[in-house]
């Protein structure tokens, strides 16, 4: 694989990745613009703009620009995120020029008709239901509010329906050609592709895009942590719990992954194994860990029958407390293993190589090459691993939410509290 990147007068970066072996390509634009950027009142306008990059611009209406793309064998969708939002197409090689043709004509000459807007603001209300009709859904959202108080980043990508009313084809041209900046975009392609070709159809069909950054978003704050109980009639309860975590390029953020892993990443896992396995308390509990440029959000989720959740999070937060200075050689070896194989399995699929490379610019500046990853990834040791979970349960108070009924979420909610005395114990000694 060879991994070529040029930077356009715009300051917008371009990266192949070309795979002689497939006659496939994937390829995108990645803005590094998302839910943290918003103001107050532009609160889900990131995720209005992404829907409404397909519906019509100045020389093609909605149907035609899927039907350009489906035409010819190809498809293609968009998502936002916390810091990013992305626009995608998967085509044959021979269509990559019509690929680029059709995401840079989205987003440098959207429409924006007034009828469209208002059905796609109608679209988002009904999506924003169905994210309160599922659990696991709402139980994150309070989550994230408690992690991050009065910050964007504690707010649902999706906005609310009071919010989305309030956009008009003003406030998203503004918020446009505010965010979408040449040097904070990157298109990113990867399979079948010719770097030159890619290069040339960029400067080409981007050539309007601002060459000065847009503003960054305000500094991430973590929360004091705390718990907080949501009563809703429901068969199980479901249980999160968070800690402040480490960004993008602190250098324990390997050490942490692996531990993250080890305890909740897969049915080998301590918590899995446990509660799962040997207690039968719940069908699905995991770990994860989200790094950010600025911060980092450790999160675990679990559900299980409200008689059984104060049982759960007491032997969460066990588990979690012993397994800082229990973590064995075997366990390092095979979350390390788990790692390198998710790593090289990505870079099989064009798509994920593509957003990989997108993400990597956005973030360091550059792509970060295999052996650099694998290098980091076999540096990981027992006691790097320790030294980084012992950080992990340090750097704040846990945030814990529990949704569900009876009256067992208060007490299990309390449990986390357990986290905090353990680690200030242990200090103390």
């Amino acid at each position: 694989m060879s991994v070529e990147i040029s930077k356009l007068a715009s300051g917008l970066t371009v990266v192949t990745d070309e795979m002689p072996h497939l006659e496939t390509a994937a390829l995108g634009v990645w803005a590094g613009v998302g839910g943290r950027d918003e103001k107050p009142n532009e609160h889900g306008i990131s995720h209005l703009l992404e829907h409404m990059a397909f519906k019509g611009t100045t020389k093609r209406s909605s149907r035609e620009i899927v039907e350009e793309i489906e035409a010819v064998g190809g498809d293609l969708n968009a998502g936002t995120s916390t810091e990013t939002t992305s626009y995608y197409a998967r085509v044959l090689k021979a269509d990559v020029p019509l690929a680029l043709d059709v995401l840079a004509d989205i987003l440098a000459n959207p429409a924006f008709e007034p009828d469209e807007l208002e059905r796609e603001k109608n679209v988002i209300v009904q999506e924003i239901g169905a994210a309160q009709d599922t659990p696991d859904d709402v139980v994150f959202e309070h989550l994230n509010e408690l992690c991050y108080p009065d910050q964007p980043m504690g707010r649902s990508l999706l906005g609310t329906a009071k919010t989305l009313r309030a956009f008009n084809r003003d406030m998203l041209r503004g918020y446009l050609s505010t965010h979408y900046r040449g040097p904070d975009m990157v298109v990113a392609a990867a399979g079948a592709v010719d770097h030159s070709q890619v290069v040339a159809e960029a400067e080409k069909r981007f050539a309007t895009f601002e060459g000065t950054p847009g503003p960054k978003p305000q500094t991430a704050q973590f929360g004091k942590g705390g718990a907080k109980v949501v009563h809703r009639e429901l068969e199980q309860a479901h249980l999160t719990l968070a800690l402040e975590g480490v960004p993008q390029s602190d250098l324990s953020l390997f050490s942490l992954q692996v531990f993250t892993n080890i305890l909740g990443g897969g049915m080998s896992s301590r918590l899995f194994q446990e509660v799962r396995e040997k207690r039968g308390l719940c069908y699905s509990i995991y770990s994860f860990h989200a790094p950010y440029t600025d911060t980092g959000f450790f999160g675990l989720y679990t559900g299980t029958d409200p008689a059984d959740a104060p049982e759960m999070m007491e032997v969460v937060v066990d588990i979690m407390n012993d397994s800082v200075e229990t973590l064995t050689e075997a366990e390092i070896a095979r979350a390390k293993a788990q790692m390198k194989a998710g790593l090289l399995m990505a870079l099989e699929s064009c798509s994920s190589r593509a957003e990989q490379l997108a993400r990597h610019v956005l973030a360091y500046g550059r792509p970060q090459t295999v052996e650099e990853l694998v290098a980091r990834i076999d540096a990981v040791s027992v006691e790097s691993t320790r030294d980084a979970a012992r950080a992990l349960l340090s750097r704040s108070r846990p945030a814990v939410v529990a949704l569900g009924s009876g009256r067992g979420l208060d007490t299990a909610v309390s449990f986390a509290e357990g986290l905090t005395r353990a680690r200030a114990k242990a200090r103390l000694h």
